[in-house]
């Protein structure tokens, strides 16, 4: 799996709609507010042009493209973590993804009732930020109790988690997002086993109408939604869940028309990965031969034995070298047999750090 995302947000505002014209997951979508009561998944696949040209290259048998993981829970409303509707419950199960797509309302529909009267997407955000924050502190807080036991036997791990987790239970207090050391790694590794939603990198996906589809910021609820993100820091991300439905039930030329007749360049699914990859400093290397031609994610810096034991855990182990060529002299090559007689194929070693769109083969042995 490349890249999973949790949807938060309140019901009614569009989040299990998106979630299956984003993944085609069969997420039930209604009107009326705690229609998804068990978690929804599915999965969509990362467009990459790239993969299409490598595989007509290689004569590739098949292409893989990497994956994207959608998580979709109940909608939260203002007091869940004191038990308030159904949302609560199940933000357990977005505490392992990698990035939170906060999903605000900004279409208008009569008939499609907001759960608090008014579209107001600044509120919303509010509100969820506000229950994220309370969900963080409970369970920060049964740590901290554990902790505080372990500490007195003079564990010198449990004393750093207890220490660490009074820490961040103070920034939750003060209404603030926790703060910690990430350059140390033991400190980042336990937070990380938190699985603290207000500490995932997250950004702000915006159910807009299809009038706005061009400029979201057309109306004064979408102005101060770009106010808002600004102030923190988070980027909007407009997207028409209805247009998205429509999308996914045509063949990808006829999407392209469509798309082009609104003055659409990409697609919600596209903007959606390429914010989550920037946000979690994502590349994609590539694998391609006869059988198939395959994409794989590794994080920005990720050395050879690390990118290789994505293909396999046995490259990991035993990781001779890598040989590989840019996409980009590949292509101009032809295939990987000319890019290695005009000295286009490189020989790296353990250190070497894997950049985006390399294409690689891997020397190892166990």
């Amino acid at each position: 799996m490349s890249f999973s995302c949790g949807f938060v947000g309140l019901p009614n505002v569009g989040k299990s709609t998106l979630f299956n014209a984003l993944s085609h997951g069969g997420a039930e979508a209604a009107n009326f507010p705690f229609c998804t009561i068990e978690p929804n998944a599915g999965i969509a696949k990362v467009p990459d042009k790239r993969l299409a040209v490598l595989a007509e290259l290689e004569n590739s048998g098949r292409i893989v493209p990497s994956t994207l993981k959608f998580i979709d829970i109940a909608g939260l409303v203002r007091g869940a973590s004191q038990g308030e509707g159904l949302g609560n419950q199940f933000l357990g199960h977005v505490r392992n993804v990698d990035a939170v797509a906060h999903v605000v309302r900004l279409f208008g529909d009569s008939n499609v009732v907001h759960v608090s009267g008014k579209v107001d997407p600044v509120d919303d955000l509010e509100t969820i930020g506000t229950e994220l924050m309370l969900s963080d502190l409970e369970m920060l807080e049964k740590r901290r109790d554990k902790a505080h036991k372990m500490a007195r036997s003079n564990d010198a791990d449990a004393k750093l988690e207890y220490e660490l987790v009074k820490s961040l239970i103070a920034d939750l207090e003060n209404g603030s997002a926790p703060k910690y050391d990430r350059e140390d790694k033991k400190i980042k590794s336990l937070v990380e086993s938190f699985g603290l939603l207000t500490v995932k990198p997250a950004f702000i996906c915006a159910n807009v109408g299809e009038e706005q589809i061009a400029d979201y910021t057309n109306c004064d609820a979408g102005k101060r939604l770009q106010e808002y993100a600004m102030a923190h820091n988070m980027e909007v991300v407009p997207v028409c869940a209805k247009l998205e439905d429509e999308f996914g039930s045509l063949s990808e030329e006829e999407a392209a028309v469509f798309m082009e007749d609104l003055g659409i360049t990409e697609s919600g699914l596209d903007k959606v990965i390429q914010t989550g990859y920037r946000l979690l400093d994502y590349i994609t290397f590539f694998t391609a031969g006869p059988m198939e031609s395959r994409a794989w994610t590794v994080t920005r810096g990720a050395l050879a034995p690390e990118a290789a034991g994505k293909i396999h855990t046995d490259m990991c182990r035993g990781f001779i070298r890598m040989e590989t060529v840019s996409y980009d002299d590949l292509v101009e090559c032809g295939s990987w047999a000319k890019a290695q007689l005009a000295g286009k194929l490189r020989i790296e070693g353990k250190d070497y750090v894997v950049q985006d769109g390399d294409v690689i083969h891997v020397r190892f042995s166990v």
